[in-house]
């Protein structure tokens, strides 16, 4: 009796040390996470102070090559979004299942080898921010796509990244790519040649089609899949496309 009473004692002896300890793990959490965030945000605002949003949208639109929106495939804007960040037209800027996920990801290998961030997090830290992987960054990224988000339309926000993205060999913008891979306007890009730049800013110096043409149809290959996927084309379809790489 007096053994059973001892071990109850101890019991209860070791789980109010465990609480105590949860309860300072998780107040450090908290100090550590208010840390970050007030940094960022102290980023946010010293990037928005250097350039508004419209003096961003300005500088991209007056860039040789824009092209609007409504000038661009739509099977191109269904690409991009289907490969990039398929919550585009659902969420405020900041996708949390695809950031939960990255972070899952980013965990088991020990390394940040997925980033989860939405076509409007990608339009903010190119126009805004350094290429620098912190979480002060990450979280500054966010404060700005949520305002980019407050502050423009969906589809002014696709129209900004499709032209102000990197598509490798010196081409800045869908614009520029179409013409330079393809000599003609994006509004003139064939199926085949759609999908095909939708997947080069991802890797452009792997997927840039006059540097790694196979690659770069590995890569068509994954926009194809997503965009059946997601219900924007058939596998049909899909296959046909792919195919003309052969006669290419």
């Amino acid at each position: 009796m007096k053994g059973t009473v001892q071990q109850k004692s101890r019991h209860v002896s070791l789980g109010g040390i465990v609480g105590r300890l949860f309860a300072v793990v998780f107040a450090l959490f908290l100090v550590l996470a208010a840390y970050f965030v007030a940094r960022g945000f102290g980023l946010y605002q010293d990037a928005l102070a250097a350039k508004s949003l419209d003096e961003m949208a300005a500088s991209i639109e007056s860039r040789e090559g824009f092209t609007p929106i409504d000038q661009l495939p739509s099977l191109y804007l269904q690409s991009v979004v289907a490969v990039e960040d398929h919550r585009f037209f659902a969420h405020p800027g900041f996708d949390a299942i695809a950031t939960g996920r990255a972070l899952v990801n980013d965990l088991k290998a020990g390394a940040i080898v997925e980033g989860g961030s939405t076509i409007t997090q990608q339009l903010a830290k190119n126009q805004f921010f350094t290429q620098e992987q912190t979480l002060e960054r990450k979280v500054a990224e966010v404060f700005m796509a949520l305002n980019i988000e407050r502050h423009f339309s969906k589809s002014e926000i696709l129209e900004l990244y499709v032209n102000s993205i990197y598509f490798g060999d010196g081409y800045e913008g869908v614009g520029e790519a179409s013409q330079g891979y393809f000599g003609k306007a994006p509004s003139s890009l064939t199926d085949y040649e759609a999908t095909l730049l939708a997947g080069v800013p991802n890797a452009p110096s792997v997927y840039a089609p006059t540097q790694n043409p196979d690659l770069a149809h590995q890569r068509q290959c994954q926009v194809l899949e997503k965009l059946v996927a997601y219900d924007y084309l058939s596998f049909t379809d899909a296959q046909r496309i792919g195919a003309q790489y052969a006669a290419a």
